[in-house]
């Protein structure tokens, strides 16, 4: 029996839109960098020309194709083969919990050594992304559709319906399953590895080649470049290096696997996230040493709130006795059997972490000066997109914990940015 509930991102006409609007962004975005001079609106010496090499860049090749289906292979077989240890994820509906296999530091470092090592032995030319970029964006959307009408028959077949909305084409963008699996429940989870792998971890090396590329154009590789890929780089290394923390996110633990994760971990992740080194290949300048340690302390500031604001609710939640500041922490006790943490960085706001999440995209965007505004596209739009996580998980949660949540609203009002927002 369908179960309709409330729709999601504008329900099906929203979504359409969203299907159209994405990929579009992506490749506007692309158009800018590479053919605009990092401008965002065409100038009045944009001709004909630029228009037509914008064209004939996205068609999609099968050198293109050749490039990331060997990557999301390479991926793939690293998670299955390499040896990891098995944990529990967070407790379903049902009571059960999946069992997850952790091997993702030995994966990205492995990963890394690879590219090292064709990039250094000449096997694969630096430049190999930035030629092929057009039509490795062409080739990855065509896949994240096909792979969602994959996912989207899986769940039927299979019968691994979660929550169906009763419209196809937002059960389509939303997906179907929460956990899709091949083969079900024990086989390889889908929406766990493109969650982090191949799209991530490929993020990293999109900026990596766009590295090499300023150094094969200009000799040389500038401070803002090493910042802004150093910076990535340890951000990926964290990631992995926590990765039992993936388990407990929202994408994991509560959205279903359709195109909207589908095209956000496999596209939208490593095609705009290095939009920054994209920009900085051509954008050649000196940053003053100062600019170069208040970024770099912005960027130190903006890590440590992210990370001990989480490590705070996760030793809270799995360490019976642990103190904040030397006191017991304060906390609101659900009906549901949940507790709601009202002390600590907890108390001043619902979602503090959202803070370093916000200050560390700024300090990923600042080393490309103020030329042009394109290169703060990616803290304008996470800002907006944690904005929107905020309210999503405060809807699902006022359904969940009813007049408890409300408690815990007065209890902590700020949403994320005390005094702010």
């Amino acid at each position: 029996m369908t179960v309709k509930q409330r729709y999601e991102f504008g329900g099906p006409a929203g979504n359409v839109l969203m299907m159209i609007g994405l990929p579009a962004i992506v490749y506007y975005l692309y158009f800018c960098v590479r053919f605009n001079g990092g401008r965002i609106i065409p100038g009045p010496e944009i001709d004909h020309a630029a228009f037509s090499g914008f064209i004939d860049s996205i068609y999609p090749t099968w050198r293109a194709a050749l490039i990331f289906f060997s990557w999301f292979a390479f991926q793939a077989a690293l998670l299955a083969l390499l040896p990891g240890r098995t944990v529990s994820g967070v407790r379903l509906d049902d009571g059960t919990s999946l069992k997850y296999k952790l091997n993702g530091l030995p994966s990205f470092i492995i990963s890394m050594a690879a590219v090292a090592v064709l990039a250094y032995t000449g096997t694969v030319g630096i430049d190999i992304i930035y030629d092929n970029f057009g039509a490795l964006i062409s080739v990855m959307v065509l896949f994240a559709f096909a792979f969602s009408i994959f996912l989207f028959a899986y769940g039927k077949l299979t019968n691994l319906v979660d929550r169906p909305s009763g419209s196809v084409i937002h059960d389509f963008f939303m997906g179907v399953s929460l956990n899709p699996r091949i083969p079900p429940v024990h086989g390889f989870d889908l929406k766990f590895f493109c969650e982090a792998r191949p799209g991530l971890i490929g993020w990293l090396v999109v900026s990596l080649s766009f590295m090499g590329v300023q150094y094969l154009k200009h000799g040389a590789v500038t401070a803002a470049m090493l910042l802004v890929v150093a910076f990535q780089f340890l951000y990926i290394a964290d990631y992995f290096w926590n990765e039992p923390a993936i388990l407990t996110t929202t994408d994991i633990v509560h959205d279903k696997f359709g195109f909207m994760l589908v095209f956000g971990d496999l596209v939208w992740v490593p095609m705009t996230y290095s939009l920054q080194a994209f920009y900085l290949i051509e954008h050649v300048h000196s940053l003053p040493v100062w600019g170069i340690v208040s970024i770099v302390f912005l960027n130190a500031a903006g890590y440590y709130l992210f990370r001990a604001v989480n490590l705070q609710k996760h030793r809270f939640r799995t360490e019976p006795g642990y103190l904040i500041r030397g006191k017991k922490p304060e906390f609101i006790q659900t009906a549901h059997g949940n507790r709601l943490l009202v002390s600590g960085f907890w108390g001043l706001s619902r979602h503090f972490n959202y803070v370093g999440d916000i200050t560390m995209a700024l300090a990923w965007c600042l080393p490309c000066l103020f030329y042009s505004p394109l290169p703060y596209f990616y803290v304008i739009y996470f800002t907006a997109l944690l904005v929107h996580r905020q309210r999503r998980d405060d809807k699902k949660c006022a359904a969940k914990y009813g007049d408890d949540w409300v408690k815990y609203r007065e209890r902590v009002p700020w949403r994320i940015m005390p005094g702010i927002y």
